[in-house]
């Protein structure tokens, strides 16, 4: 049994594995470092009610601060771990103190992918990823204000639905020949763009961004590859997320599209363990290795990692789901759908409520649910169950 764990990060992950923890009798030391200045917090809210200013900054706090002082859970906040010193099982901070563990949770979530263009560093880029982007974010919009969002996923349309409601001009520029085209099928993908299209948005696909262009430093367009030039006051860039290896990769530990996890999330070193966005962990359900960014696996994959440092044998495969809200819509997806071989739609987009059930040899493998949430429920158990339904 360790007597002192330390957790690098203070996102989901980090504040679930601290729970879990208490929760399960652990008595010892147990240390959050975070690099932000808020306690551990949602982040799915950032880009629709935050953004839009119906939900205070205190609300958006995944437990008060008295939860961690009760619970004699010790967050150092506004801190980075610089270095994880292996051999003598300690973390070096950025002041250079250094923490001792007897097990060690890497919890380092992702970090925007950058744009990589010429002008990306212009005042008025933003990215959208905690809540000081959101705060910049907004103080930017206003009615009439001209933006461009640079990619059509989740956090893309999430936030043209937002920014529509507060009366911005949206342009989506999406690299791929349709929206959200790594997640959903053509249905869902055409659905969810004649929706944006009906509140105003402009979406326009197979558009790769050369350069954006500016004035006295700050931007004023987007220019495209076919010569388009798409005027811009704010420009929000939301192209994915790269997983935050950097610590364990220089600490030695192995590292491939995310920190490698067996199916205990223990890392390469037996003493540390990886959850969350950052961990790439085996699927024994899907029969290959995952990284999911998504608060439900976050929270479970954390939660495993927590037990198996207290010896208590947990094997990590849950089937994954992931929800999107946009305008009236709620998205929610369960399952991986890549290596499906054919989909079947449930009821009629044009109601505005319906499903794609995506299927391998008959089996289901994965559905998105917009607005049937009974769908939803069925499915999480017959995706489980392996079932191939009729």
């Amino acid at each position: 049994m360790p007597e002192s764990i330390v957790i690098v990060g203070a996102g989901q992950a980090a504040s679930q594995a601290a729970d879990t923890l208490r929760r399960k009798g652990f008595s010892g030391t147990i240390t959050l470092v975070g690099e932000e200045p808020w306690l551990p917090y949602q982040r799915p809210p950032l880009s629709k009610k935050y953004l839009a200013g119906t939900l205070e900054r205190e609300r958006l706090l995944l437990r008060p601060a008295q939860f961690y002082a009760t619970h004699r859970i010790e967050v150092l906040l506004g801190r980075r771990v610089e270095e994880i010193v292996r051999r003598e099982q300690r973390v070096r901070l950025d002041d250079g103190s250094m923490l001792p563990y007897d097990a060690l949770l890497i919890a380092t979530g992702c970090r925007p992918r950058p744009l990589g263009v010429p002008g990306a560093q212009l005042h008025g880029v933003h990215c959208l990823r905690n809540i000081a982007d959101v705060e910049r974010i907004r103080a930017a919009l206003s009615p009439g204000t001209r933006l461009v969002i640079v990619g059509g996923g989740y956090i893309g349309l999430e936030l043209a639905a937002t920014a529509r409601a507060l009366g911005v001009e949206v342009t989506v520029l999406e690299l791929a020949e349709r929206v959200m085209n790594r997640v959903v099928c053509n249905s869902v993908s055409a659905f969810y763009q004649a929706e944006h299209l009906a509140h105003g948005v402009r979406i326009v696909c197979n558009a790769k961004v050369r350069a954006l262009e500016g004035t006295a430093g700050k931007v004023t367009a987007v220019l495209t590859e076919d010569g388009t030039s798409y005027p811009a006051d704010v420009v929000v860039a939301g192209v994915g997320v790269l997983p935050a290896v950097e610590l364990a990769s220089a600490a030695g530990l192995e590292c491939d599209n995310g920190v490698r996890v067996d199916e205990r999330c223990r890392t390469s070193d037996p003493l540390i363990f990886a959850a969350g966005d950052c961990a790439n962990h085996p699927s024994a359900h899907y029969g290959r290795r995952l990284r999911l960014e998504s608060v439900d696996n976050a929270i479970e994959q954390a939660t495993s990692a927590a037990l198996n440092m207290l010896g208590i044998d947990t094997v990590h495969d849950k089937v994954p789901w992931f929800w999107s809200d946009q305008y009236d819509l709620k998205l929610i997806i369960v399952g991986i759908s890549q290596g499906h071989d054919s989909v079947v739609l449930r009821g009629d987009p044009e109601s505005r409520a319906f499903s794609a059930c995506y299927l391998r040899d008959g089996e289901l493998l994965a559905i998105d649910t917009i607005n049937r949430a009974q769908d939803h429920m069925a499915a999480r158990k017959l995706i489980a169950a392996r079932a191939h339904p009729d």
